[in-house]
Formats: C-alpha cells, structure tokens, sequence
C-alpha cells in the first residue's frame, strides 16, 4: 500500500496523489507492498526493479549507494509482531531521494513508520531530506533500545516461571528471545557501517547540526550493540542453566513416584501372598480375615513410608552440627594447649 504525505504548518497531512502541492517535498510511504506497488514504483519514480527486490529481501544489509536518478540507502528497523514464535525482529527499510519525493520501502509494517505517519516524531522536516534520513536513523536505535528493554523484561519472567516446571514451553520462549537477539546484533552492527559510511562520504549532504546529530546516533548505535551483546550472554547462560534446571525438576517427581510405587509395592506383596490357593491363616473367617489383612497391609505401607520418606536433616540443623562439631575440636585444641605447657613446665 502506498500513501503520500506533505507537510504543512509543521505536521505532516495525508494526500491523494491528485492533491499533491508540486512545490513541496513528499514522503512516499510505501509498506507491505504489493506488485501493483512495485509496478507504481518502476514506473512513476524510475526505481529499478532489482533495487526493490533488495529492499523487500528479509535478509538485505544495510548499504547506501547512487545512481543516475536517485540515491538509495537502505536500512534496518527493528519489528515487533504479536504473531508468530518470534516476536521481535527486523527487516530492511529502503529509503529512495529522488526530485522532491523521499520514498521509505518495507515490505511489513512497523511501529516506527506509524510514529511518523501519526506525528508523533519531532522535528521531522521534510524540506531538508537528508536531516529527515538521520532522524528515521535516529528513531530506530531508539526503538532498538526499548525493545531491548522488553525482551530483557519477558526473559525474567520467563525465568521466574522456569523455576518450578518440568515442561519445555518456557525454554523454547527463551530460545526465540535468543534469536531475537541474533537478529539485533547482526542488524546493529550492519547500522554502524552503514552510519560511518554516511559520515565518511558525500553521497548525502549534511550541515553541521546534521552532522553533530549523525553522531549521537552513532553513540545510540553502539550503545544498542553493547546492550544486545550483554543480554546475549546473559541469555544463553540462562539457557544452559535452567536446561539443568528442568532436568532437575523432572529427577525430583521421578523419585517422588518411585518412592511411592515403592510404598504401594508392600502391600501389593502381602494380598499377593494371601490370595495363593494354599491353606492360609484366616481363610475361613470372613471380614476379620479382610480387617486382618488391610491392618498388616496399612501396618507395612506406613512401616516402608516411614524408612523411605524419613527426613534428612535441614540446612539450620546441619549448621548446628557443625558448630557443635567446630566448638569440640575448639576445646580439645585447647585441652592439648595446656597438657602441652603443663609438659613444657616440668621439664623447665
């Protein structure tokens, strides 16, 4: 879909292509596009096809080149989508100056794109494109950090919830935070050449005050690398570690049920016993035979509950011991002590 903005009076206004001010720059907005959009895109703004298909190519990396009609830079944006195992991701955003159309190609749809359509970045100008280019650069870091912040916050709940389960769902919430992560880091570190190229060259021509603000976002960049390498390492030692937690846990009801089938396995071995087709002791009395029987079957379970589920001593206790056990050594150190200088007297 393609729709076309001008700015007037500071905020940005949707237009028909028929109402378009042919004195003021456009911003083309071209988002989940279709191939009648990539048609309109050939045709109308002269952009090569192959340029296009690099744009809505997932795994494009972020490069800025010119050609005869225009300059094309592309970039990649952070995405979230409630769809899907991977909740956070990112994609390619070209960005094409050509006359007085700046156009911005996806081939999803984003919260950053919305923020610009609705007006909620400031000091957007669309009079000076190259400014325009570094604050979409500029929120995108920006959007990198807080999604950051949020994969950072879904990991500790994940990890609270880690704690007590057997099951795989969490681990596998964690494996897609992960790859989540991946694709920041390589998206990040594609930004920073792609940052450095645009303060190195002349392809695009920048002011000073646009060049002091390149440089914040470059700050922002590296500080966006920084955290996601951080979070990474973070993520994959929490990974192993409650790999071996989940083990743990499921070692711990397997020898719950296995002290119980050991439990119900007397009882079991006492109303075998009885129920032979031999002569037995209280075969012909009737339901003081049965009593009989479940009082030494219930006498037995208890007997086998009460070796097998016997307590072992709790952390507070194991310390009183061993303070018991350091306080007698103590005494007897001191015992010797004075046998010692008793010895050491009589021999003065």
């Amino acid at each position: 879909m393609i729709t076309y903005w001008q700015q007037e009076n500071g905020r940005l206004l949707k237009k028909d292509r028929e109402e378009l001010d042919p004195q003021l720059n456009t911003w083309v907005d071209a988002r989940s596009v279709a191939r009648d959009d990539i048609r309109i895109l050939e045709e109308d703004f002269r952009i090569e096809q192959e340029h296009i298909l690099d744009i809505l190519d997932p795994d494009e990396l972020s490069r800025i080149e010119r050609e005869d009609d225009y300059i094309l830079t592309i970039a990649r944006i952070p995405v979230f989508a409630t769809s899907g195992d991977i909740s956070y991701f990112t994609a390619p955003l070209g960005i094409v100056v050509v006359d007085r159309f700046i156009i911005t190609i996806c081939w999803t749809d984003c919260e950053m794109l919305r923020d610009i359509a609705t007006n909620r970045m400031k000091g957007l100008n669309l009079a000076d494109f190259p400014a325009f280019i570094v604050k979409i650069l500029s929120r995108a870091d920006t959007m990198f950090l807080r999604y950051l912040k949020e994969i950072n916050r879904r990991s500790t709940s994940i990890q609270n919830e880690l704690q007590q389960s057997v099951k795989n769902n969490e681990l596998i919430q964690l494996l897609n935070l992960e790859k989540s992560l991946e694709f920041f880091t390589t998206s990040l570190k594609s930004n920073q050449l792609l940052l450095e190229k645009l303060r190195k060259t002349r392809i695009l021509t920048f002011d000073s005050d646009d060049r002091d603000w390149l440089e914040d976002v470059e700050i922002d960049n590296r500080q966006a690398i920084e955290m996601t390498d951080t979070y990474s390492n973070i993520l994959a030692g929490m990974v192993d570690a409650f790999a071996s937690v989940i083990s743990n846990n499921l070692n711990i009801v397997m020898k719950k049920l296995t002290t119980i089938s050991l439990i119900m396995m007397v009882p079991t071995f006492i109303t075998s016993f009885f129920g032979m087709n031999v002569p037995l002791p209280f075969a012909q009395s009737g339901w003081i035979g049965i009593i009989a029987i479940s009082l030494i079957c219930l006498v037995a379970a208890m007997a086998a509950a009460q070796v097998l589920l016997k307590d072992k001593p709790s952390q507070p206790q194991k310390k009183a011991r061993k303070t018991l056990a350091q306080r007698r050594k103590e005494r007897q150190m001191v015992r010797m002590m004075r046998i010692q200088e008793k010895r050491l007297e009589k021999i003065r």
